[in-house]
């Protein structure tokens, strides 16, 4: 078995108007689904990624609204790397964040920013086999277009406490002292570490956790060969979009397994994802409460009819 990389990252919000003019309007990225956190349904799940909603391509959002800002410390994932495809690209995002008043640092081959509450963002130019999994936007040239997560960065007190699981439980390969990649038939991505002492603080602008991609025959093998490997998963959760399982990593950072499909367009075409509120059919029940206390959002392309 191997895992096909990063599935998707999900982290938390306290500003989710904020959050889609980011996400959707300066990153370009597709809004696919707009629906509940399914462990608190009062709240909304955002998910971006690529046209196609493809695993791979996924950052998502709960939204706690007026949330206080957070700061990445040991056990939390502190940075998520997506690719592009040359330098020119990195030319035009330094402009555009800069722009867009982003704290931006350039380096050979990379880009480092973060959104407007702090999250940690950096753009890579990766040479890879790999599909690029990238999203229309009418202000961004498809050349530039942000093409998929490369991996993320962690930080720990101890980057070989997880060793043992990422390499004989998960099937990680070592590139480093600290740094590993997964890779599957088709996507592979990194996950790497950043010492640190510090405490974190969850809240906005901060990771929940990071999820990653398996077949639908293999998903119930994960979760025995991490039990095996001395790791605690949850039972396997049906999402509804995917399946997952639940469990931190030695170095106390939250992995998720989740399963490639059944995916987004279960419950609305491709052409109209993300326009209304998604809700799985055990929580279709609650759409009277709960529409009334989420913010109202915008429709992110009605924009572009308009133009």
């Amino acid at each position: 078995m191997r895992l096909e990389g990063i599935h998707h990252v999900t982290a938390i919000t306290g500003d989710a108007p904020g959050n889609v003019d980011f996400y959707a309007r300066v990153l370009g990225l597709r809004l696919v689904k707009k629906t509940v956190n399914q462990d608190d349904p009062t709240v909304y799940h955002l998910f971006y990624a690529d046209e196609q909603g493809s695993a791979g391509a996924d950052i998502t959002f709960f939204e706690y609204p007026g949330a206080r800002r957070g700061r990445a410390g040991a056990g939390m994932v502190n940075r998520i790397v997506w690719r592009v495809g040359s330098p020119e690209a990195l030319d035009f995002w330094e402009e555009r964040l800069r722009a867009e008043g982003a704290p931006v640092s350039r380096e050979e081959g990379r880009l480092t920013f973060s959104d407007p509450e702090g999250l940690g963002l950096e753009l890579a130019v990766v040479e890879t086999d790999d599909e690029p999994l990238t999203a229309e936007s009418p202000e961004i040239p498809s050349e530039h277009r942000i093409q998929g997560f490369d991996g993320v960065r962690a930080y720990t007190e101890d980057p070989e406490a997880s060793r043992g699981l990422l390499e004989g439980t998960l099937g990680f390969e070592a590139r480093g002292e600290s740094d590993f990649e997964v890779r599957g038939e088709r996507r592979g991505s990194f996950y790497a570490y950043d010492r640190t002492d510090e405490p974190g603080i969850p809240g906005a602008g901060t990771v929940h956790h990071v999820a990653w991609s398996s077949t639908p025959d293999d998903h119930e093998a994960w979760r025995r060969q991490v039990i095996e490997g001395g790791g605690s998963p949850t039972p396997v959760i049906d999402r509804f979009y995917f399946k997952s399982i639940y469990f931190r990593e030695p170095s106390g950072v939250l992995f998720e397994i989740a399963t490639i499909g059944p995916g987004f367009t279960t419950d609305e075409p491709l052409e109209h994802l993300g326009e209304r509120l998604s809700l799985p059919p055990n929580f279709e029940h609650l759409r009277e409460q709960v529409e009334p206390v989420l913010t109202p959002l915008p429709n992110p392309r009605e924009s572009w009819a308009r133009r």
